[in-house]
């Protein structure tokens, strides 16, 4: 599917088939693209958690308030990031620059990060939304719907999942076969309400 095309034709979808699963191929094929999604300094501070258990999925399902894309969908993503990688061994992160690279980029990376927790929180949180971006669009280019959810008690599904201490969640993510399309797109702002050159304008503001 051409690139503009799987942009325009995205759209979240909350009505799965579910009989289909995704193959262990096809969902390893859509996270090989995920993992090229862009983080800062190369951190790689997202994690991906496949709920593939059904029990697991309904105990999620009820975490969600009972919505039925949480067990229906092929595939469900729990999008965490690592609020540490930055001190995780980061010279891995640069492993096949030059050596005087590496060790100027994993110097830049402790002095950035080091005594800042809302800067590590939120470049997990722009890691991962590049990275669900990333993903609903490959979902999209393979035949796939997807639906980004932020509905769900975050406390509970990270007991459920076990996440670590140095990690949060930053959203879930149903990807699979619809069963009904999406509705009319319900009311995008028009391009002059929200782009602008060179500065917001006074009467904008």
């Amino acid at each position: 599917m051409e690139v503009f095309e799987a942009i325009v034709s995205r759209r979240s979808v909350r009505h799965f088939d579910p009989a289909h699963r995704m193959s262990d191929a096809e969902i390893e094929q859509l996270m090989e693209h995920v993992l090229l999604s862009p983080t800062a300094f190369n951190i790689q501070n997202w994690r991906f958690v496949a709920v593939q258990d059904d029990a697991l999925r309904a105990e999620i399902r009820k975490a969600a308030w009972d919505q039925s894309q949480v067990t229906e969908a092929s595939l469900l993503l729990v999008l965490c990031l690592d609020l540490k990688s930055w001190a995780k061994s980061p010279e891995r992160y640069w492993r096949n620059a030059p050596p005087e690279v590496a060790e100027a980029m994993v110097r830049e990376i402790l002095h950035f990060y080091r005594d800042d927790e809302a800067l590590q929180r939120d470049e997990g949180m722009r890691s991962c939304g590049m990275a669900a971006q990333t993903a609903m669009l490959a979902a999209r280019a393979m035949g796939y719907d997807s639906c980004p959810m932020d509905g769900f008690d975050f406390k509970r599904v990270g007991h459920l999942i076990n996440l670590p201490p140095d990690h949060r969640i930053c959203m879930m993510l149903c990807i699979g076969k619809t069963l009904q399309g999406a509705h009319p797109r319900s009311g995008q702002l028009p391009l002059a309400d929200v782009f602008m050159r060179d500065g917001f304008s006074e009467r904008a503001q």
